[in-house]
């Protein structure tokens, strides 16, 4: 039987979890199952598999969850968007998760099919907001729920205590955990921290770290998230962007020292964005987990 998040959190151990993407081509399947091989042995607390924008991606992420529950020993968070769905149609999908014997879902509202600059339109008959799939996620089974939060703000927020103030009614919603958006500086991850927790938010907020690897993919990624790319690491990364090798070099010496500020500053765990890859995850896994006592 799959674990559940909340309460491996609870433990009081460091959190570590790994996020992947559906695939779209064969060569892409074989890309994501040789990180998931690769990065099982780390016995992460749990992996997450995505949901694309306007729940482009549903029948991809349910298959690869589906696989990851019935051939691997990983708890897995699978992603839902309200985006694209009826209530009938979350219903259904809710119940096929459940079926599957996945215990954790991570509540999104969701994008637009044209990214996160599209504007937001909720589909006839269906929700308006997270706080919502959250209720419904609890009203149709006994599954530990996990939202979206934003170190940052989100694109649509007008500042960051509005963002603080959402996340808040997520928690009051029933959210059982939250993941941050990925983000370069600490900072902001405390400032989010204070401020949702000034809000009424006692939730574990786990924050999101992505390890570049790639400077073009990066700065389109966290153009679109409205993530603020450090002009320090740009000019870096530009400077070896010619050797792949020394980009990731950079990116993981980057990545690595983030955790360990995070986790020294009292974050419950590290969530990484592999974007279905495993080596740099796991060099920096390697780095900070020695540090940490856990190699």
């Amino acid at each position: 039987m799959q674990a559940v998040v909340r309460e491996l959190l609870a433990t009081g151990r460091p959190s570590f979890s790994f996020e992947f993407f559906p695939p779209k081509t064969a060569e892409g399947e074989a890309t994501l199952w040789r990180a998931i091989r690769e990065l099982e042995p780390l016995r992460p607390t749990f992996v997450d598999v995505t949901y694309g924008a306007g729940g482009g991606t549903r029948d991809r992420t349910l298959a690869v969850v589906k696989r990851i529950v019935a051939e691997t020993s990983l708890t897995v968070v699978a992603h839902l968007t309200c985006v694209g769905h009826t209530v009938d149609e979350l219903r259904a999908i809710i119940g096929d998760l459940a079926e599957a014997g996945v215990r954790n879902v991570l509540a999104l509202r969701g994008d637009m099919p044209g990214g996160p600059q599209a504007t937001w339109e909720a589909t006839r008959g269906g929700l308006q907001h997270a706080d919502q799939l959250v209720e419904l996620l609890h009203a149709e089974g006994d599954f530990c729920v996990g939202v979206a939060a934003f170190p940052e703000g989100h694109p649509e927020s007008p500042d960051r205590d509005t963002c603080a103030r959402y996340l808040a009614g997520k928690c009051a919603a029933g959210a059982d955990f939250a993941i941050t958006q990925f983000f370069f500086d600490a900072t902001d991850y405390v400032t989010l921290v204070e401020n949702a927790s000034r809000h009424g938010t006692t939730i574990p907020i786990i924050p999101g770290v992505m390890p570049v690897t790639n400077v073009s993919q990066i700065e389109r990624m966290a153009a679109l998230s409205g993530a603020a790319f450090p002009q320090e690491l740009a000019h870096r990364l530009h400077a070896v962007a010619d050797d792949a090798e020394a980009v990731r070099a950079i990116g993981v010496e980057v990545a690595a020292d983030l955790c360990e500020e995070l986790l020294e500053g009292g974050a419950p765990g590290i969530h990484f964005y592999t974007l279905n890859r495993s080596t740099a995850t796991r060099e920096i896994y390697a780095r900070f987990a020695e540090h940490q006592g856990r190699a």
